[in-house]
């Protein structure tokens, strides 16, 4: 269901917000603090709740509480182009592999963890769903993206992107197959229904500090 560090270059925004401070291992993978020095430009969107996108106009993403495999390898599909966002093209390309270890693992925090109970009546076309993003959108993978509590417009944005072929990768194929089998009005229940399960990605919160574990 998107880690994108900035969709259009901003000012500098000053928002008052309780600062949290999170304690994170430092591992081969990825170091969340040094990852934290490298986003943070990513604050400049994926840190405003609701920020838009501005043409075409979606939400920017939820990313904290997504698998950090998953923004990876959405890091690495802007740097070849397979995603198609010139801002986040340009970032993405400027990383080196570590780089991305290290800032999928700030951007991610703790991962989710499936709910108990899905939110709602589920659609019937949101069945085809359930193999890889699970009955309430926590990916079954870490490669499967967690759509859970994701913006609608975005979910919808995504499934748009896979059905024109604008979205491109290793799962390109399968997601537009996917994709071309929903009518319009089905793309917007599935979105809705996922935007609402529990528990759900978030912000990444603006004011956060990080300690490694010791």
């Amino acid at each position: 269901m998107s880690l994108r560090f900035v969709s259009k270059l901003i000012a500098p925004l000053t928002l008052a917000a309780v600062a949290l401070v999170v304690t994170v291992p430092a591992t081969a993978a990825g170091d969340a603090a040094k990852g934290k020095e490298i986003a943070y430009t990513c604050l400049g969107c994926h840190g405003i709740e609701s920020y838009k996108n501005v043409y075409p106009t979606f939400s920017v993403p939820k990313l904290r509480g997504q698998h950090p495999e998953y923004i990876i390898g959405a890091l690495q599909g802007y740097a070849k182009g397979e995603r198609s966002h010139a801002t986040m093209h340009a970032h993405a390309a400027s990383l080196s592999d570590q780089d991305m270890q290290d800032i999928a693992a700030y951007l991610s925090g703790e991962q989710l963890t499936p709910g108990k109970n899905p939110v709602g009546a589920r659609p019937a076309a949101a069945t085809a769903c359930e193999s890889c993003h699970g009955r309430d959108g926590v990916g079954v993978d870490k490669t499967y993206p967690t759509i859970a509590g994701q913006h609608a417009d975005y979910i919808e944005h995504a499934l748009e992107s896979y059905r024109s072929g604008a979205r491109k990768g290793p799962t390109a194929l399968l997601m537009a197959q996917q994709a071309n089998q929903l009518k319009p009005e089905d793309i917007k229940r599935v979105a809705e229904y996922f935007s609402k399960q529990q528990p759900a990605l978030k912000t990444l919160p603006r004011n956060e500090k990080l300690t490694a574990a010791k």
